[in-house]
């Protein structure tokens, strides 16, 4: 694997360590700013709502820059969003630079995935996409847990001051390792191209299985801590632990999901989405017995992040010779779930319903998501993609 893809991870590591860090800041934050909780959480909402945006947009903007440059644009505006963040008096500003910062991160997440399997052969794409999502992985573990240690000792300005500095060192990395230049004209991104490729009826499948799985393990991992403290009954202090071993989980599955993306996505997709639904119920019956509980949450990172490179790789697949633009929309695509799980959540647990009954919402998104693999597996070969290829029980097609 060339070391630029590694260098593309430890930028999303970087990146990935500011979406997921405020999870651990929210009090310091509020209480600093004169703000309520609810408030502070506004703050991740912004973030994903930014990067909902920012992807198609950033796309077409950028599609005829050197990827180099754009990377290093975007890596340049997110450190800067975070010193204006750290050096911020007030909520509004904070806010905004939240916005800025997420909007470029969605933009250089659809450059590097591009970049990335571009620098590999058709065979090892998803392995590729392995490790550049692996930075937001190895962020889960690392990063958050980092963050959350600088904010209490040292202030969440500290925490802000952290991940500028990664994303300057991430630029250097970047300058150093990703060719330059232009691309080949007989290679340059057409916007035409790029719009022509989303008719695939594929695609906008790939992107329905994307939102549901990602909203399927967003509506549980979003109400961990209560759910591990309320329902389980474990003390505050053993959520951290519990968050680390979802994160190798996480880690173990999207390294064993990338091994396996690319000779048998589907497969890789049923299985994993397979086990995210039957996890999800074993959660939603048995979270009060913490063994069960804790092992459950260790297996959903696992079967969760499995998916993750099948689900990269799919869209390349589909949409071979004009990726940027539906890339994008399929990192979008997991923004939506990342804002329809949480949310699904939060109106069964105001409704009363309790923390067991986020499983068998992500039970029902699950086995939707399970349709759109098998109904894509199904629908007759447009063309034959890039990817290898497999089946899943029934399906008569082995288009990835």
């Amino acid at each position: 694997m060339p070391i630029a893809v590694y260098v593309l991870g430890l930028a999303i590591f970087a990146q990935g360590t500011s979406e997921l860090m405020l999870a651990g800041l929210l009090p310091e934050l509020a209480t600093d700013l004169e703000v309520s909780i609810p408030a502070a959480g506004l703050l991740v909402s912004a973030f994903a709502v930014g990067m909902l945006i920012g992807a198609p947009v950033l796309a077409v903007v950028t599609l005829r820059w050197p990827r180099r440059t754009a990377l290093l644009v975007f890596l340049a505006i997110f450190a800067l969003a975070h010193v204006g963040g750290a050096l911020t008096p007030n909520y509004q500003l904070l806010l905004a630079t939240r916005v800025v910062g997420a909007f470029v991160y969605a933009g250089f997440w659809a450059v590097a995935a591009v970049t990335a399997v571009g620098l590999v052969p058709v065979t090892s794409r998803a392995k590729a996409m392995s490790v550049v999502a692996g930075g937001l992985t190895i962020a889960t573990i690392v990063g958050l847990p980092a963050g959350t240690v600088i904010g209490q000792h040292l202030g969440w300005r500290a925490a802000f001051w952290t991940v500028a500095a990664l994303s300057t060192l991430a630029m250097v990395g970047v300058l150093a390792t990703i060719p330059g230049g232009r691309p080949d004209p007989a290679n340059k991104p057409q916007l035409g191209a790029e719009v022509r490729a989303m008719a695939n009826p594929r695609l906008w499948l790939s992107y329905c299985t994307t939102a549901l799985v990602t909203g399927a393990i967003l509506v549980i991992f979003s109400y961990l801590a209560p759910l591990l403290t309320e329902a389980t009954g474990l003390p505050s202090g053993a959520v951290p632990g519990v968050l680390a071993l979802y994160g190798v989980g996480s880690l173990i599955g999207i390294t064993l999901g990338g091994r396996t993306a690319d000779a048998t996505p589907f497969r890789t997709l049923f299985v994993g989405i397979t086990g995210v639904t039957a996890l999800s119920a074993v959660l939603a019956l048995w979270a009060t017995v913490p063994v069960v509980a804790i092992g459950a949450i260790f297996l959903l990172g696992g079967f969760g992040f499995a998916t993750n490179p099948a689900l990269n790789a799919r869209v390349f697949s589909l949409a071979d010779r004009a990726p940027t633009f539906a890339t994008a929309i399929n990192f979008s695509s997991f923004n939506v779930g990342i804002t329809v799980g949480p949310w699904l959540g939060g109106l069964a647990i105001d409704a009363g319903s309790g923390y067991p009954a986020l499983g068998w919402i992500a039970v029902a998104l699950g086995l939707v998501a399970l349709g759109t693999v098998v109904l894509a597996a199904n629908l007759p070969i447009r063309r034959t993609g890039a990817v290898g290829t497999s089946r899943v029980p029934t399906a008569r097609s082995t288009e990835s």
